[in-house]
């Protein structure tokens, strides 16, 4: 009985472990593909945001990590979209933890002139067919952002209509489009305050080999030209509209 029992164990493990192993080989095989997928995709989403003939860079590659309470909480991703090496805008991946069922996540396009280039709502967990509004597949309320910035309309307006601002909220729903106009607005609160960091060039260590490739160039140019001149879920503070 008991060796029956043992040989029952060792074939259940042997089974584990190969059916693992067959897991891993999938998985391995099918990687490089699913991150070429994750990466067409925010390609995708970026490109809503920021047409791709706006900048000339690889803006999957210049990218930065800021944490700041305005961006939602610590590395948040801000990808830098360039144009002959010059700002063109910057996309902050940002969280609003004020939502009505939780953190909604959110891209906030902020042109190197702090107007907004546009705002997508990436994943949010808000009530079908009430806060779910704020997803541009299912209205055109978040395109009412763009070209907006602190002084258009001026700050103490960044607010939904039902507090004092030019935003309108959803019937039924305040909490979701409150949220979302809230982290909207304080993404262009840090991006006035901290411009120059946010466009901070990448360090040497983190160029592309062509761009390396391109400076070892340019540098043994110079030096030949030198040698011939000697040269969560919500928890609102107000705390009391459940309205969705």
């Amino acid at each position: 009985m008991s060796r029956n029992i043992i040989i029952s164990t060792v074939l259940l493990a042997l089974f584990g472990l190969v059916g693992t192993a067959l897991v891993a080989l999938v998985f391995e095989g099918t990687r490089e593909r699913i991150d070429a997928n994750i990466e067409a995709a925010t390609l995708a989403s970026l490109n809503e945001i920021l047409p791709a003939d706006r900048y000339d860079n690889a803006i999957l590659e210049d990218t930065i990590k800021l944490s700041d309470p305005l961006l939602g909480g610590d590395d948040r991703l801000v990808y830098r979209a360039r144009r002959e090496g010059e700002p063109v805008a910057a996309v902050f991946t940002v969280v609003a933890r004020d939502g009505y069922s939780g953190n909604i996540h959110i891209l906030v396009g902020v042109q190197a002139d702090g107007e907004v280039a546009g705002v997508r709502v990436v994943s949010h967990r808000e009530t079908p067919g009430l806060g779910d509004d704020i997803e541009a597949a299912r209205s055109d309320w978040i395109l009412d952002f763009d070209g907006r910035s602190l002084e258009s309309p001026p700050r103490e307006d960044w607010a939904v209509k039902r507090d004092g601002g030019i935003f309108d909220q959803f019937t039924g729903a305040t909490v979701t489009p409150r949220a979302v106009v809230r982290a909207v607005r304080n993404a262009l609160i840090y991006f006035e305050d901290h411009r120059e960091q946010v466009f901070e060039p990448l360090p040497e260590a983190q160029l592309a080999p062509d761009d390396e490739d391109e400076d070892e160039d340019e540098d043994e140019d110079a030096a030949v030209d030198d040698s011939a001149d000697n040269d969560e879920p919500h928890t609102d503070a107000a705390g009391a509209e459940i309205d969705e």
